[in-house]
Parts: structure tokens; C-alpha cells; sequence
């Protein structure tokens, strides 16, 4: 019995010195999350649709992630965007760049070989493109060069021609001073298309337009509505040249030192907010066209065949694209139409 008494003594005794040692003394706290902050920089103003779903994007990841990334948007090009913008990428920065996919072209020039003039008729062809061996080789080639691939696929519309007369054909483009990013592929093209490029940042071009330094501007419905183009030019030229897309890129040694769960959260939460702007731009798109219409804009048709044939020169002005790209192009879009 005595012997019974001394063991539960002991335990008891040990009991209170672990409670005693377990009790909080006031100055605990629990342990912070180092928080990585992010910067999202884009050319789209706030009234654009690829704006308004990145906003998305950034409210979503910063809630997700329980205060272990913080997104920060910057639009209209306050911050650095296009060739600047990529190099904040490949230096390193703690950046995230959402802008034409023809600036990944600076890098691994066979982006623009992809979304070259008059390739695609439907959104969905684009898409299939980006899925196929050819594009996921130039997304690896780009993560050697500093740069990686979050999305390619947010699209904003083909790009025609905003300017002060209409456009029917490429003898209508003569002696035009159209804006261009600053990109050889948009260059070429409207060199091509018969144009005068004119290479300047996008915000620029409000102010170019009634100044008379530039004619017109090469965009996408959505951008026209969303920065009041209309205020300026009233014909819309249908030529559909280009696809208005933008990549979503961050550098590798940034990615790289993010947890799975955070990249996770990244990838799933940008392809949602590609998924709700590319919604969006179908719908926007009808009702754009009614409202630009109320606002005294004209929608002209062009001679698509004309305009084909004169871009066609465009494919053979790149020394730097792989030899043979464009018959590559050429097959995985027969297979892509097949299916």
C-alpha cells in the first residue's frame, strides 16, 4: 500500500511540474508568417476587362494564401511594362508582368512566330496551340533565360484598326501612322499591311491621337470601349491581324524559393482569372460593338484576302526564329482544325 501512496505521489508531482511549465506567461505570440510580397504590373487600364479579372486574382491569392503572399496591382503602366517590364523579370525582381506574349519574343524569338499575323480564327485554335509540344519547348526555353510561363492564354480580343478614315484595303494604310508596341512582329506586320508603325507606349496614345502625331492604333474592341479610342477615331477596321494576348510571367529564382502551396495557389488562381476574362471578353465584346456603335463609331469590313496575301512577307523577315517554324505552325494548326 505504502508502495502504491509513493508511486502516485510522484506522479501526482509530475503532473504539476508539467502544467506549471505549460502555462502560457502572457508574452507568448504565435509565430508570424513571413509574408512575400509581390508586384503585378500591367499596361490595362482599370476600366479594361484583363484589369478588372487580375483584381480578382490578386483578392483571391492574397485570401488563400492566409497572409503568406501579398499581390500588389499596379495597372495603366504605372509601373515598368513591356521590354522594361520583362527585365524587372529576368533580374529577378519580386515581379509579376502581365503583357504581350510578343515580349517573351525579345527572349526566345519563336513567340512570335506562334502569334504571328493571321494564323488563328477562333480563340479555341489559339488555345490548342499553346498546349501542343512546340509552345511547352519555348516555355522551357524561356525559364533558362529567366523568365517563367504562368499562362499565355489571356486573351483580349483580335487586334484591327482604329483610325480617322476606314480602312478597305492596304492602299488605304498608305502613309498612316499607326502605334505599335515595341515589338518587330507589330513592326513587320504593319509595314506589311501597307502602314507607317510608330512605336510607343499604349497610355501614350490618347494624347498622340489628338496631337496628330499618329493616325490610328492597332487594337482589340475591349481596348478601344475601355480607353474612350472613340473620344479620338471613329472607324473600327476589321482586320483581325493579330491576337490581343498576354502572358503572365515571374522570374524562376522568385518561383523557386515560393512553397508548393503557394505556387499552386499562383497557377490555379491566375487560370481562374483567365478563365473569368476570357468569359468576360465573349460577352463584352457584342455589347461593346452595340454601345461603340451608339457613340458614332463605324465598323467597316475589309478585304481579309488582301491583307493575308500582303502579311504574308512577314514570316520571312526573322533571322532569329527557327529554321522551318512556320510550316511547323502550319501542321499542329491542320491537326488542331482537324480535331
Amino acid at each position: 500500500m505504502k508502495k502504491f501512496l509513493s508511486v502516485l505521489l510522484v506522479l501526482v508531482m509530475t503532473l504539476s511540474i508539467v502544467a506549471c511549465g505549460s502555462k502560457s506567461t502572457g508574452t507568448d505570440a504565435p509565430a508570424k508568417v513571413e509574408k512575400k510580397v509581390i508586384k503585378v504590373s500591367t499596361k490595362f487600364v482599370d476600366d479594361e476587362q484583363t484589369a478588372i479579372s487580375l483584381k480578382k486574382v490578386v483578392e483571391a491569392v492574397n485570401k488563400r494564401s492566409n497572409g503568406s503572399l501579398e499581390l500588389q496591382l499596379f495597372t495603366g503602366g504605372i509601373l515598368p511594362i513591356g521590354k522594361d517590364g520583362m527585365e524587372q523579370v529576368v533580374q529577378g525582381s519580386d515581379w509579376i508582368l502581365v503583357d504581350g506574349v510578343n515580349f517573351l519574343g525579345d527572349y526566345v524569338p519563336d513567340y512570335n512566330a506562334v502569334t504571328g499575323p493571321f494564323l488563328y480564327q477562333t480563340f479555341d485554335e489559339y488555345f490548342a496551340m499553346m498546349k501542343t509540344p512546340l509552345v511547352q519547348n519555348l516555355n522551357k526555353q524561356a525559364e533558362e533565360k529567366g523568365i517563367k510561363v504562368i499562362s499565355l492564354d489571356w486573351v483580349f480580343g483580335f487586334r484591327s484598326m482604329m483610325t480617322k478614315k476606314p480602312i478597305k484595303s492596304p492602299a488605304d494604310m498608305k502613309g498612316l501612322n499607326i502605334r505599335v508596341p515595341t515589338s518587330q512582329l507589330y513592326t513587320y506586320t504593319i509595314e506589311a499591311m501597307g502602314g507607317n508603325p510608330i512605336a510607343m507606349p499604349y497610355p501614350d496614345t490618347y494624347a498622340a491621337l489628338q496631337q496628330g502625331v499618329i493616325d490610328g492604333v492597332e487594337g482589340s474592341i475591349m481596348t478601344y470601349y475601355g480607353t474612350k479610342q472613340y473620344e479620338n477615331v471613329k472607324e473600327y477596321s476589321i482586320t483581325n491581324h493579330l491576337l490581343g494576348v498576354s502572358a503572365v510571367v515571374i522570374s524562376p529564382k522568385v518561383w523557386d524559393k515560393l512553397s508548393k502551396e503557394q505556387q499552386t495557389i499562383l497557377t490555379e488562381e491566375f487560370q481562374k482569372g483567365m478563365e473569368d476574362n476570357l468569359a468576360e471578353t465573349i460577352k463584352l465584346e457584342k455589347d461593346y460593338e452595340t454601345k461603340l456603335k451608339e457613340l458614332g463609331v463605324n465598323f467597316n469590313t475589309v478585304d481579309a484576302d488582301a491583307f493575308l496575301k500582303a502579311a504574308a512577307p512577314v514570316y520571312t523577315k526573322f533571322d532569329k526564329w527557327t529554321p522551318g517554324i512556320y510550316d511547323e505552325i502550319v501542321k499542329e494548326l491542320d491537326k488542331i482544325k482537324k480535331k
